[in-house]
This record gives C-alpha cells, sequence and structure tokens, in this order.
C-alpha cells in the first residue's frame, strides 16, 4: 500500500517485540565513564592484542556490525567520536546476544565492558551488558557515510552531522571561533551587551527589513538588520567599550555569502577611530585562528592565506583605478560615471544612485581579486550615511571593509557624531526610499536625540561571523557553516500534481 515503509514496518515490529518482553525501548537516562575520544586517548599506547582490567561505560548509536555466528563487533558512535564493540554469546549469554544482533543500525544503546586492543590493532570494548536507549524508527540513508545529496544535508542536517566528518568538523569550530572571539574583546575591556531583535525601526545597515506586527502594542514592528544604533546609545551612555554577537535579519537574495538570518558581531570603542578599528580587527582574526587552528596561515582552496598582522591597507579609488580602470574622483555624477563603464566596456549591471554604482563596482571587478587580507578604505561619503567625513578630503568618509579570500568580512567607521550631521543624511536617506530604493535608511528620531545629548569619538566595527568561519574553516558556501540555513519549503505531491 502507497505510503509504507517497509524498514519502518519491521523496526516498529521488533519495537512490539521489546515491549512484550518487558524491556522499555526509551529509558529516562544511562550513567557514562567515558566518551570513545577519551578512550582512543587515553588507551594511544596499548599494544596489539593486549587485554586489559580498565573497565568503562559508554553510550552512542550503532553504525556498523559485522556477525560472525556466536561473535561480533559493531561500531559506536557518540559526540567525540567511533569506537569498536566486541560481543559474544558466551559472555552475555544466548539471550542477551540474541537480543544485541536483533537491534538496527541508528539504534542507541548503553553499554558495560572490559577495554582491549585486537590484534589487527583496534581499540575496542569487550562488550559484558548493555541497554537498549534509543529505538530509531527510519533507518540511515544508504551508504551514509558519504552522504553527497547537498539538499539533503541541509534539510536533514541531522544525517549531514550523522555522515560526514567535514559537518561536524565545521560545526565544532563554529562554536570555538565564536567562543574564541569573545574572550579576545572581553580580554580587551569590552562588555558584551543584549539589544532588541524587534524594533519600532529598522536601521544601521543599508537593507530591507522583515516586518511582523505585535498585537497588544498594536504596533509594527521590524526583525533588526543591525544592532548598530542602539550599541551607539549605550556608548551615549557612557559604556565605553561594548559589544553583541546576534543574529540579524534582512530580506534579500539568497546566495554563496548571503542567508537572510545571519550573525553578526558589533563592537564600538569611545574615543577610537578607524585606523584602531583596523588594529583590532586584523589582531582578533589572527588571535582566533592562532587559538582555534594553531596557525595564522589558512588553506582556502587553491590559495594559502595569511592572515598575521598588518594587513593591506587600500584607499577605494585606487582599488577601482587598479581593476577597472576608472578614477571615481573624475566621474563624480551618475550618467557620468555610466558612460565611463560603457567606454571601458565592463559588463556590470547598472544602478539607480552613483553610490551603487560603485559599490556593484567594488562588487564585481575588485572584492573577487582580493584575496589576501586588504583593508578597503576611505569610501565615498554617499556610500556611508553613518560615518565621520575625512578632515582632510570632505568627499570621503573614514571607513574601512576588510576582505579576505574575495569576501568582504565586515564593515567599519569612525562612527559620525555630529547629530545635525547625521539629521541632513538620515534626510538624505529618507530621499533616497521615496524614490524607490527600499534599501535606504529610516531617519531615527530617538537615535538623534540621544546623539544630541553627545556621543564622544567612537569607532565601530561589524564582523560577519558567518564569512568568517567560512574563512577559517575553508568552506566556499555560508550554507555550510549555518547549521539551518534558509532554504525553499518542499511543495507536498498533493499540491504539485496539477503543475
Amino acid at each position: 500500500m502507497e505510503g509504507i515503509n517497509p524498514l519502518r514496518e519491521e523496526r516498529l515490529r521488533k519495537l512490539a517485540l521489546l515491549r512484550e518482553r518487558g524491556l522499555d525501548p526509551y529509558p529516562t537516562k544511562f550513567e557514562r565513564t567515558h566518551q570513545s575520544a577519551q578512550l582512543q586517548s587515553e588507551h594511544a599506547s596499548l599494544a596489539a592484542g593486549t587485554e586489559t582490567q580498565t573497565r568503562v561505560r559508554i553510550a552512542g548509536r550503532l553504525t556498523a556490525r559485522r556477525l560472525m555466528g556466536g561473535a561480533s563487533f559493531l561500531d559506536l558512535r557518540d559526540g567525540s567520536g567511533r569506537i569498536q564493540l566486541h560481543a559474544a554469546s558466551d559472555k552475555l549469554g544466548q539471550e542477551q546476544y540474541d537480543l544485541l544482533t536483533m537491534l538496527d543500525i541508528g539504534d542507541f544503546i548503553g553499554l558495560e565492558g572490559l577495554i582491549f586492543r585486537t590484534r589487527k590493532g583496534e581499540l575496542s570494548v569487550r562488550v559484558e551488558k548493555f541497554q537498549l536507549l534509543s529505538k530509531a524508527l527510519l533507518p540511515l540513508p544508504e551508504k551514509w557515510h558519504g552522504l553527497q545529496d547537498v539538499e539533503m544535508r541541509y534539510r536533514q542536517r541531522y544525517l549531514d552531522l550523522l555522515a560526514n566528518e567535514e559537518s561536524r568538523r565545521i560545526a565544532i569550530l563554529r562554536s570555538k571561533i565564536v567562543s574564541a572571539m569573545r574572550r579576545y574583546l572581553d580580554s580587551q575591556g569590552f562588555l558584551e551587551v543584549e539589544t532588541p531583535t524587534l524594533q519600532p525601526l529598522y536601521g544601521g545597515a543599508t537593507a530591507r527589513p522583515f516586518t511582523t506586527y505585535h498585537n497588544d502594542l498594536e504596533q509594527t514592528l521590524y526583525l533588526r538588520i543591525s544592532d548598530e544604533l542602539y550599541l551607539k546609545r549605550l556608548i551615549i551612555g557612557g559604556l565605553d567599550k561594548v559589544y553583541e554577537i546576534c543574529k540579524d535579519f534582512r530580506n534579500e537574495g539568497i546566495s554563496w555569502k548571503h542567508n537572510p538570518e545571519f550573525t553578526m558581531m558589533e563592537c564600538y570603542w569611545a574615543y577610537a577611530d578607524y585606523q584602531d578599528m583596523m588594529q583590532l580587527t586584523e589582531e582578533m582574526v589572527a588571535s582566533i585562528a592562532k587559538e582555534v587552528l594553531g596557525t595564522t596561515s589558512i588553506k582556502f582552496g587553491e590559495h594559502t592565506l595569511e592572515l598575521t598582522p598588518p594587513w593591506k591597507r587600500l584607499p577605494m579609488r585606487d582599488a577601482l583605478l587598479q581593476y577597472t580602470g576608472i578614477d571615481i574622483d573624475k566621474y563624480r555624477t551618475l550618467p557620468e560615471l555610466q558612460s565611463e563603464i560603457k567606454q571601458q566596456k565592463l559588463s556590470v549591471d547598472l544602478q539607480k544612485t552613483w553610490g551603487q554604482q560603485v559599490d556593484e563596482l567594488m562588487k564585481v571587478f575588485v572584492e573577487p581579486k582580493l584575496i589576501q587580507p586588504t583593508f578597503i578604505m576611505n569610501h565615498p561619503l554617499e556610500l556611508s550615511p553613518l560615518a565621520k567625513r575625512k578632515a582632510d578630503a570632505p568627499q570621503l568618509v573614514e571607513r574601512f571593509e576588510p576582505l579576505v579570500a574575495g569576501m568582504e568580512l565586515g564593515n567599519a567607521f569612525s562612527e559620525l557624531n555630529d547629530p545635525l550631521d547625521q539629521r541632513e543624511r538620515f534626510l538624505a536617506q529618507e530621499e533616497m526610499l521615496r524614490t524607490g530604493d527600499d534599501e535606504a535608511q529610516r531617519l531615527d528620531e530617538d537615535f538623534i536625540t540621544a546623539m544630541e545629548h553627545g556621543m564622544p569619538p567612537t569607532g565601530g566595527l561589524g564582523i560577519g561571523i558567518d564569512r568568517l568561519v567560512m574563512i577559517l574553516t575553508g568552506a566556499t558556501s555560508i550554507r555550510e557553516v549555518i547549521l539551518f540555513p534558509a532554504l525553499r519549503t518542499v511543495k507536498a505531491k498533493s499540491e504539485t500534481a496539477g503543475e
């Protein structure tokens, strides 16, 4: 009959049989003394063919078995790795041995036994007693040891983590990278804080927001696109060094380096400028790499990235001149710039504003070429509504973007702290919004009021955690470093039958 899974039905039959025997297939807990990796480490020097009297209690998922009459070898995997089990009917008794061999791949068991190393050199546990801890009703995917279906890997990440060592490695390294970042910032005197995820007015970046509605407040709210304006309020309030690691949400396209829900670290440092934030960035990234990976030389595809400071500094004007042949200082209006793009025979999407066109040139022709760590700096004012002007070049701002492996890793400014200038720039952004730029920033009157109470000179920095993890793990897609990336919903067969 359609919809019946014969493998699941067989496992349900076994489940019923276990219960008939009075066994609980889903007990509450199991006391462990060790994990598999700990055993492998503690007994690394144990010689082949050696028996011990070391008794252990371990638990995990059965992932393979080799039945040989009255004796069997099984593989057990826990959160730390794999270890081999040896079970024999003369040790367990025939009834218990038959029960163990009746279990399926994917079932969880707990067991007690003695450590030994086989004559072939495999560290193993000789099973003396065992307990079923969880009966799996669905089998692991066929050939699960090398699960290759990318769509399945992302939709059923639990299977991916079971099947792919690389996926487990990335998940573990991501946690260590975030922890190392926290330790570094804490050591530099930064205070970790929390700001709202639901905001009455989005701001701090150029992006479309996700919108929701709060029934009790009778108010439209937005998922934050950045926590910048709230963190600056804390600087105004006298907290001189603050940071937050949080989820941001931007209602934009999905690509190998974009996910609508992503993780950012933003930090703000009173009395510092963008030069200080450059030094902080390169030292922090190098420190994280050294702590987590033991080196600042990172393999990424065919390249070896050297993260040791100092990183290269490259003004945006110079970068565009080098890689496109266009001097943006000579073409200060959109028609002039687009005419020169045509003259240079550059294939690039045309944009609605001069600033957006400059940004598009950077993304297409410059960013992919910058493999070694580079700070692109001194952006045009039009691209940076929250950054402070350069005193000697007011058409530019004190801003930089760290680029590594052809990716923008973050964004940083000497933060604008003139409330009158900030208001004018917000008003210019509002005009852009009215003329069709749905990513323009909004006028935030509450933030302006906060600034009018006085904001010290401040350096600000945002680092994309997902992209940093990509760089440090060698992953070439953001979906590899986010455990549950955004995916299009799969339609049921009944919904697609008429299509």
